[in-house]
């Protein structure tokens, strides 16, 4: 099976001491969706800022795409983790435009990344004015303008209302026809039991569990058993 991400033995301690990830050595397929499970505070956000750059490992290594991990890969992997990164007085275009001229791309990108979103219609409409699930389709659009190879999801349904979570399921679900590898990290069992092919659970900072993730199966009866196996 041909990887997009693997990381070996990846570690992060703060300050005093604090081991927030564990030699955790994750193995996601390419061309699908990669669900990160693990109760809040169990490491899921820390290790997947390690992978954006955002924080720096305290060991272990990463191997994206079957070459050691560098800041250039930036450019390939596209995430929303966190809040997204809105201009509130600027328009879904201009938000995008920022990012446009940062990297030299073309401005079609832009009308691809709001077609895909489901943005095309937003016109003058200031993002600030936008709904929180608008803000979050924002988001991943600005996620995916460099068409990255590797795209990460932290929590992406947080604070969304049923048709919200409908609609941004059915658009992770197409990311892994357009050539995008999808890491979703999510601590509510039943979005990823219907968006992930294979799955990771990690547990105070330690990865307790990887394999596949089949149809009909019991994530949350496997997710709890997992949780109390590694206490």
């Amino acid at each position: 099976m041909r990887y997009i991400l693997r990381t070996e033995g990846l570690t992060k301690v703060f300050g005093h001491g604090q081991r927030a990830v564990d030699q955790v050595s994750l193995h996601v397929p390419e061309g699908g969706v990669y669900g990160l499970l693990g109760p809040n505070g169990a490491g899921k956000s820390t290790t997947l800022k390690m992978v954006t750059g955002m924080l720096h490992p305290t060991g272990g290594s990463m191997i994206l795409d079957g070459h050691p991990w560098s800041r250039r890969d930036l450019y390939d992997i596209g995430a929303l983790i966190e809040q997204p990164p809105v201009y509130p007085n600027l328009t879904a275009r201009q938000n995008l435009k920022v990012r446009t001229t940062l990297f030299g791309l073309p401005d079609e990108r832009i009308d691809q990344a709001l077609s895909i979103a489901g943005l095309s219609d937003t016109g003058s409409k200031k993002a600030g004015q936008f709904s929180l699930g608008m803000k979050q389709r924002l988001g991943i659009a600005n996620a995916i303008l460099t068409n990255p190879r590797l795209l990460i999801l932290d929590e992406p349904t947080n604070g969304l209302d049923p048709l919200g979570i409908e609609e941004l399921r059915g658009m992770i679900r197409s990311f892994p026809q357009q050539g995008m590898s999808v890491i979703v990290s999510s601590h509510i069992l039943s979005e990823v039991s219907v968006l992930a092919d294979h799955i990771g659970i990690i547990a105070d900072g330690r990865l307790a569990y990887e394999n596949e993730l089949h149809a009909g199966e019991d994530l949350e009866g496997l997710f709890m058993d997992v949780l109390r196996r590694s206490r």
